[in-house]
């Protein structure tokens, strides 16, 4: 323990990684509760973001994990023009063996100890009905059914914005938002990428999948058979006449192995934290690949949870999660004037908005 607390405090204050206003560590042995909550950021208001349930090998990848996530959750919302700042929770543990009623009130009560410096939602791991129970004894809770007065499941316009942050590649690359004909190849068809799957079918491109979940390529196949499947994400990477890479299950997609056999020129996923670390990105742009930044892309879901604490309008969200299109397309712009990365730009613009937060108080 004393390693995974020395590589804690090292990374919250001597890292660039760090800077984190607040970690948190939870424990509720009866119900067998092992979490951690980190606050990024409240320079723009209260913390946002989800909370993962995950089998972590040890506390200190959870660790690691919830800081790159928080701090990732800065940027989002800040991009999003959302009045929040960055925050993520982290469940250790395998939800298939250890979620229950008890484990997440207990979680709730953590959260709401926090007196609304965090607000939670769900994330891998955690669904709307997991939510539901959070709230019972959290009121800093979002992604809850419609039932209990939420928004329901945020994944729905999470691929929404990351169908539009392709369109806006498009338009920055080849001249034209329309992806009919453009093949496309999801890797994840789960919560956020078989929705996804939807919005590129819809408007005639070919889309390829691959997931290591069977049953999630089934539900897929079933109802769209010209569909097809690459055997894994290795192969699916190196699919010949590849327009668009989406990579949508968990962060470290692209990597020192992969970006050098990618056949996409762009790549623009719902992923968190697609770089395995910053140098990805510039192999990235040496191979002439447009990458789409991941946190801004992805904000459909955060724009639908945050909406839902203010009484929750889809059709109001929807067209906040529209504006991911011009977003994308001034990152692009100003990544081309500056002579930087995509990423690079993104991360100024955000900073720029989380000073200029700091300086107003």
């Amino acid at each position: 323990m004393t390693d995974v607390t020395n590589g804690v405090l090292h990374t919250l204050f001597h890292s660039e990684q760090g800077g984190h206003e607040q970690v948190v560590l939870c424990q509720d042995r009866a119900s067998g509760l092992k979490a951690v909550i980190a606050i990024h950021s409240t320079a723009l208001g209260p913390a946002l973001g989800g909370t993962r349930f995950y089998p972590y090998a040890n506390e200190e990848q959870a660790v690691a994990d919830v800081l790159n996530l928080a701090r990732g959750m800065s940027y989002k919302n800040a991009m999003a023009g959302l009045a929040h700042g960055g925050g993520k929770a982290v469940i250790i543990g395998d939800p298939e063996q250890i979620k229950t009623e008890e484990l997440l009130l207990a979680y709730g009560r953590f959260v709401a100890s926090l007196g609304g410096r965090y607000v939670t939602a769900c994330d891998v791991g955690t669904y709307v009905a997991d939510m539901d129970v959070v709230a019972r004894v959290c009121r800093w809770t979002t992604g809850r059914s419609p039932e209990n007065g939420g928004a329901g499941d945020s994944s729905v316009l999470t691929s929404f914005g990351v169908y539009q942050g392709m369109r806006a590649a498009a338009q920055h690359l080849w001249g034209d938002p329309s992806l009919r004909d453009r093949k496309v190849g999801v890797a994840g068809v789960g919560k956020v990428g078989h929705h996804l799957v939807e919005h590129l079918l819809a408007e005639g491109a070919q889309v390829v999948i691959t997931d290591v979940r069977e049953e999630a390529v089934r539900r897929v196949t079933e109802r769209h058979p010209s569909v097809a499947v690459a055997p894994d994400t290795d192969a699916l990477i190196r699919t010949e006449g590849l327009d668009i890479y989406a990579p949508c299950a968990l962060g470290g997609a692209l990597n020192d192995e992969t970006v050098p056999v990618l056949t996409a020129k762009v790549v623009c996923g719902a992923a968190n934290n697609q770089l395995a670390h910053p140098g990805v990105e510039k192999d990235l742009a040496d191979r002439r690949i447009l990458y789409a930044p991941d946190y801004v892309v992805n904000a459909g879901g955060v724009i639908q949870v945050a909406d839902e604490l203010h009484g929750f309008d889809f059709e109001r969200c929807k067209a906040k999660a529209a504006k991911i299109f011009d977003t994308t397309l001034e990152i692009f712009a100003h990544a081309k004037k500056d002579g930087v990365p995509p990423g690079a730009a993104a991360d100024r613009i955000a900073e720029q908005r989380m000073a200029e937060a700091r300086a107003a108080r």
